[in-house]
Order: structure tokens, then sequence, then C-alpha cells
């Protein structure tokens, strides 16, 4: 009599695909990741190495892309704990005097004080955003208010 739990002639099939599969897997992981941190290596270079410039330029658009990231728990049977979050990239389109327009990631801080429309000088190295700096607005009259605001 044969026994059911001895192993025949090349073994049960599962025990040989579900390896191969988690190691395939793992394998698109990791060079998934590895991708990511060549390229962003590769870009932080191009950055360092492309000259700082300071161009006339005005704010054509601006843009959030929110991403939302919902996870729920279970804790037991009757307890259930639900947490979500939400992260928030800010984008500004700037056009130059040339008609050619580029897009920076910018702060929060940065995209609340940029308006569209306004002009400026914008400063930029590579694709890396440095800072926007606005003409000066006159006043009634022409003239620019150098005095206190009351």
């Amino acid at each position: 009599m044969s026994d059911p739990y001895s192993v025949v002639a090349g073994g049960d099939a599962m025990f040989q695909i579900v390896p191969i599969f988690i190691g395939i897997i793992f394998v698109i992981v990791i060079g998934s990741i590895l991708i990511s941190v060549f390229k962003g290596v590769g870009e932080w270079q191009k950055n360092e190495q492309s000259p700082r410039l300071s161009v006339p330029a005005v704010i054509t658009s601006k843009r959030m892309d929110v991403s939302k990231r919902s996870n729920m728990h279970h804790h037991n049977d009757t307890h259930h704990h639900h947490s979500s979050s939400t992260h928030t990239k800010y984008f500004v389109t700037f056009e130059f005097e040339s008609g050619d327009r580029s897009e920076f990631h910018v702060s929060g801080k940065e995209y609340g004080l940029l308006s569209e429309d306004d002009s400026g000088v914008l400063s930029f190295q590579g694709t890396r955003y440095l800072g926007f700096e606005r003409n000066k607005v006159s006043k009634s009259g022409g003239e620019d208010y150098q005095g206190d605001y009351k």
C-alpha cells in the first residue's frame, strides 16, 4: 500500500510554484524601489549641475495634487478602527518671456503666497524651485508706498 503523504516524483506542484511566485514578487518590489532611488539621485545630480537662473516670469496657473490613504483596523469582532490621512503636493506653472512654460513643485507656504497673474523674477536650478520675487505694484499716484501700514 502506498503512503498518501509521501512525496512522489516531482512532489506537489504548489510547493514548486509558490516559492518561485514569491521570488518574482520580491524581485519586482526591490527593483521598483531601486529604480525610484536611482531616478531621484539622477534628478538631484542633474539639478546640482544645472546653473542657477533668475528670469522674468508670470504665474499662469496653480494646482494641488491630493492623495488620500485610508486604513481599517480590526481589533476584534466588535471593534473597528478607521484611520485616514491625506498628503498634498503643490505646483505652480510659470510662463517665461519666450512663451515657454515650466511647472515647479513648491511648499504649501509658497503656494499660499503666490497668485495667478503675478509677475516677477523666478529663480530655479534645473527642476528645483528656488524662489519667486514679485515685481513691486505701484500704489495710486504711480509711486510705491514706503510707509508703515496702520
